[in-house]
C-alpha cells in the first residue's frame, strides 16, 4: 500500500460513514473517536482499519531507522492504541485491530530494509505526522473523545497501557516478557549462579513494581547446567523451546557460552550480560545478538599485570598464572601474555599452572610451583571459587607472602567466606579485580541495588556477583523501555546499539555501538583483609 499523506481523503471517508467520529486534521488521518452510544461499531472498526493502513507503515519505517529517536515513535504508537481501545467494544475487536496494525508496521519496516523507502523519507513522514497531531481540533460539546497529545506532553506523562506485541514475537505476551538464564544451580559453582540470578531478579522485581516495561511484567526462568558444557545445550533448548523465553540474560561461564551462543544466534535470540569475560562473547565485529556488560578477562588480566609490575615492582619472571584448563583460563592467560608483550617482556616464559574445570584438584599446580627454580612472588588466578580457595590454602602453607591476584569471576564474597573458614591468615595477599563498584560503597547504583536486595531478598548480604546481575539487568531494562511497546528482537538490538553515555550511577558511563557490544571497560581493585572484608585497592 502506498503511504501518501492525505488528511482530506481521511476526512471524506469519515464523513461518508456518517458516524460520531471526529477527525483531527492529520496529514495521515489519525482520528479522534467519540464514544457516542449511537455510533455503529462496524463503522468505527472500518475507520480504524483504514487509518491503521496509513499510520502503521510510518511506525514501521521509523522503527527500522536507527537515527530516529524511539520516544518520538512511541508517542504515535501509544495514541493509536488509545484509538483502538476507544473503537473496540470487545476484546476480539481490539485483538483484531492490533494484529492488523502490527502487520502494517511490519510492512513499513520491510519497506526500509528492502530499500523501497529510505530513512530520510521515513523521517519526513514521521515529522509530518508529529506536526499534525501537535494541535488537535476543538471537540464537539458533550462528545467524549480520545485526544492526541503533543509530544512534549507525552514526554512528561507516559501512559501505562500500550500496544500488545506482534503475535510472532517469541517470549512476549500482552502481559509479560520472559527471559531465560542458564546457570549452575548444582555443583561447586552453584552459589555464584544463585547470586547472579538473584541480582537479575532484584532488578526485574524493581522494574515490575514500577509498572514493568510499558505495562508488561519481566519474568526470569532459570535452567541448571551445573557449569557443564555437555548439559548447556539441553538447558538452552528447554528455555527457548519449552519455556518460550524471548532471550537469555546472565548465562554463566565461558565453555558453556561456547555451546549456548551458536544456539542463540541460529534463532536470532538475544544473549545478554553473560557472566564471562572470554573472547567467545567478544567477536570482532561483534555478533549481532550478543551483548556484554563486563570488561573482558584480557582487560582484567592486563590491569593485574600492570599493578604487580608497576606498583608492586615485581619482575615478569616472578609472576605465574593459575588458570582453569578451558576457554575461561585461556582468555585470562592470553590477557597476561598480551600485557607482558606490551611491557617488552617475554610472554613465552610465563609459568602456567592448570586445573580441570569443576574440580578442586590443584596438586599438580602446587607441584609445578615447587619445582620452579625462579621464586614466584605472585600468581594471577583465573579460577572459580572453590578451586581458587584450595590453591590459596595449599600455596599459603608452602609459600608465605605470595600474592594471589584473582579475576572477578572467582566470586569475591564466596572466596572470602571459603578462606575465612580456613582462618584469617589465609586472607593475606588475596586481591580480586572487579567489574562492579564495591558493594560497601555509596554510589547511587550501589545504594539502589542494596535497597532492592533488602526489599525482595531480605537477609541476603550484598555481593559482587549479584550486583553484576543487577547492573546487567538494569541496562537491559533501559534498552527494553526505549525500544517501545511493539518491539521485537531486531528493534531491541537496534536500540541497544544506540545506547550512549548511560549513567546508571556505577562511576563510569556505559555505552554500546554497532561495533561495540561491551558496555563497560572499567576495572576496580579490591584486597581482602584479615576480617574477611574486601577493601578498595588502586590498580593504577
Amino acid at each position: 500500500m502506498t503511504i501518501m499523506p492525505d488528511h482530506r481523503r481521511s476526512a471524506a471517508a469519515a464523513h461518508s460513514l456518517r458516524m460520531h467520529v471526529r477527525l483531527a486534521p492529520l496529514v495521515l488521518g489519525v482520528l479522534l473517536l467519540s464514544s457516542a452510544a449511537d455510533a455503529a461499531p462496524g463503522d468505527s472498526l472500518n475507520v480504524v482499519r483504514d487509518l491503521g493502513s496509513r499510520v502503521g507503515p510510518i511506525i514501521g519505517s521509523a522503527l527500522a531507522c536507527r537515527d530516529i529517536a524511539r520516544p518520538r515513535i512511541q508517542v504515535i504508537v501509544e495514541k493509536f492504541q488509545a484509538v483502538i481501545r476507544e473503537a473496540s467494544s470487545t476484546d476480539a475487536d481490539r485483538d483484531e485491530l492490533t494484529r492488523l496494525l502490527d502487520r502494517y508496521v511490519a510492512d513499513g519496516r520491510s519497506a526500509v530494509t528492502s530499500g523501497r523507502v529510505d530513512c530520510r523519507g521515513a523521517e519526513r513522514q514521521l515529522a509530518d505526522l508529529e506536526q499534525s497531531i501537535a494541535s488537535p481540533p476543538q471537540t464537539t460539546s458533550g462528545l467524549p473523545e480520545v485526544t492526541i497529545a503533543p509530544p512534549a506532553a507525552m514526554a512528561a506523562t507516559v501512559p501505562t497501557q500500550t500496544l500488545p506485541p506482534p503475535t510472532n514475537v517469541h517470549g512476549v505476551s500482552q502481559s509479560d516478557i520472559k527471559f531465560g538464564t542458564v546457570i549452575p544451580l548444582s555443583g561447586p559453582n552453584r552459589e555464584t549462579g544463585r547470586q547472579m540470578k538473584m541480582g537479575i531478579d532484584a532488578a526485574f522485581n524493581r522494574a515490575n513494581e514500577a509498572g514493568g516495561i510499558n505495562g508488561r511484567m519481566l519474568k526470569l526462568v532459570a535452567a541448571d547446567d551445573g557449569y557443564d558444557p555437555s548439559r548447556t545445550l539441553a538447558a538452552m533448548k528447554q528455555l527457548y523451546e519449552k519455556d518460550q523465553v524471548f532471550g537469555f540474560v546472565g548465562n554463566f561461564g565461558s565453555a558453556t557460552a561456547a555451546v549456548a551462543i551458536p544456539y542463540a544466534l541460529e534463532r536470532r535470540a538475544l544473549f545478554f550480560g553473560a557472566y564471562t569475560g572470554a573472547n567467545v562473547t567478544r567477536h570482532d565485529p561483534p555478533d549481532r545478538y550478543v551483548f556484554n556488560y563486563r570488561p573482558s578477562y584480557g582487560e582484567e588480566s592486563e590491569a593485574l599485570v600492570h599493578y604487580l609490575i608497576k606498583l608492586r615492582h615485581l619482575q615478569p619472571r616472578q609472576i605465574a598464572v593459575f588458570a582453569q584448563d578451558d576457554a575461561f583460563g585461556d582468555a585470562g592467560y592470553a590477557g597476561v601474555a598480551k600485557a607482558f608483550r606490551a611491557l617488552g617482556a617475554n610472554d613465552g616464559a610465563i609459568l602456567r599452572l592448570k586445573y580441570a574445570r569443576n574440580t578442586v584438584d590443584v596438586d599438580s599446580a602446587i607441584n609445578q610451583l615447587k619445582a620452579q627454580k625462579t621464586p614466584i612472588r605472585a600468581v594471577i588466578m583465573v579460577a572459580t571459587t572453590r578451586a581458587a580457595a584450595k590453591f590459596i590454602e595449599k600455596a599459603q602453607d608452602q609459600f608465605p607472602g605470595l600474592v594471589f591476584a584473582n579475576l572477578s569471576a572467582v566470586g569475591a564474597s564466596s572466596l572470602a567466606s571459603e578462606l575465612m573458614l580456613l582462618g584469617p591468615r589465609y586472607t593475606s595477599g588475596v586481591i580480586v579485580s572487579q567489574v562492579v563498584p564495591g558493594v560497601s560503597g555509596y554510589s547511587s547504583l550501589v545504594l539502589e541495588y542494596k535497597t532492592a536486595l533488602n526489599k525482595y531478598f531480605p537477609g541476603e548480604a550484598p555481593d559482587d556477583t549479584s550486583l553484576e546481575g543487577y547492573i546487567s539487568a538494569s541496562i537491559l531494562i533501559q534498552g527494553l523501555k526505549r525500544a517501545g511497546p511493539t518491539f521485537d528482537t531486531e528493534t531491541l538490538v537496534d536500540t541497544l546499539e544506540n545506547l550512549r553515555n548511560m549513567d546508571l550511577g556505577v562511576g563510569a558511563n556505559l555505552a554500546f555501538g554497532r561495533a561495540e557490544h561491551q558496555a563497560s571497560h572499567k576495572i576496580w581493585g579490591t584486597a581482602l583483609d584479615e576480617t574477611g572484608t574486601f577493601q578498595p585497592l588502586e590498580l593504577e
